[in-house]
């Protein structure tokens, strides 16, 4: 498939009035994992002002309350959206159907909040009933290389992961870390069955829809629905394969393959549209009014 070459537009209003509702990304779109990106909370606000609708759609590892937290902390303004649903929101509905079926967890501490208020045990790989990937232990050191003895441990006994964050890897400030989607995807490797709980798989935009539907009164036409992100494994992907639009972010994990943050070059950009089988109906540098 050859993709033209991409419309990269300046600013998010010259589309805004064909869309009722934004689905827009978090890490990488409306902070980078260390501070805000205030022209983005700008533009989202303004759509707001305009009669649209916002909702994050994550792939954070943690529910949505505790991702607004750390919205907060990083300054991003409240009235940038009306909602969010994170894969770490429907992970814990498997978990909850599961109930008291052993759980062997992979991921840091931090993440363990997914887990709270479930009836929940834990367990060591060799007594668990299924696995749950959240992300590496520590992500500042360990490459999913570090987990191939474990996952080894894990196919030999034929159990199912749920990865509860599909990305490879994430924004954190000007570098790029590994996230669970990276050891999930070792994991198929091996063999071993895999559930994604977030973009760019389905579920996770019929929750976020839902959310829509239930803010505005009515559901939108998917045609009046545009997706938000910087990845084009998953907000590209996740979007063309929904049949919404998406504006791609060409400032965010793909920046260094584009030649920087600021002038994206545009025939590498066509080039990996085309190989990705997805194209967006606009680009923009970051995202802003």
């Amino acid at each position: 498939m050859t993709a033209p070459t991409p419309t990269l537009i300046e600013g998010f209003s010259t589309l805004a009035s064909d869309y009722d509702a934004v689905l827009c990304d978090v890490w990488g779109v409306v902070h980078n994992g260390v501070a805000a990106t205030a022209p983005a909370g700008e533009a989202l606000t303004r759509f707001r002002e305009g009669g649209g609708t916002v909702v994050l759609i994550s792939n954070a590892p943690r529910p949505g309350t505790g991702v607004i937290r750390s919205l907060d902390q990083l300054g991003v303004v409240c009235s940038a959206y009306d909602g969010i649903v994170t894969s770490g929101d429907l992970t814990r509905s498997y978990v909850a159907d599961a109930r008291r079926r052993t759980v062997f967890h992979i991921g840091p501490e931090r993440d363990i909040g997914i887990f709270e208020g479930l009836d929940v045990a834990f367990g060591p790989v060799d007594v668990a009933d299924y696995v749950i990937c959240t992300g590496l232990v520590d992500d500042d050191r360990e490459t999913p290389e570090n987990y191939r003895t474990v996952l080894g441990l894990m196919r030999e006994r034929g159990l199912f992961m749920i990865c509860a964050n599909p990305d490879l890897v994430v924004e954190r400030g000007n570098r790029l870390v590994y996230c669970a989607g990276a050891i999930a995807g070792l994991y198929e490797d091996l063999g071993g069955e895999v559930m994604y709980t977030g973009k760019p798989h389905q579920p996770i935009y019929r929750e976020a829809l839902a959310k829509v539907a239930g803010l505005r009164g009515r559901a939108p036409r998917l045609g009046r629905v545009l997706a938000i992100g910087d990845s084009v494994r998953t907000d590209l992907k996740g979007a063309d394969d929904f049949g919404i639009d998406c504006l791609f972010v060409t400032g965010g994990i793909h920046a260094e393959e584009l030649g920087g943050r600021h002038e994206p070059d545009l025939t590498v950009l066509a080039r990996i549209f085309a190989e990705a089988g997805s194209s967006p109906r606009a680009v923009i540098r970051q995202l802003a009014w």
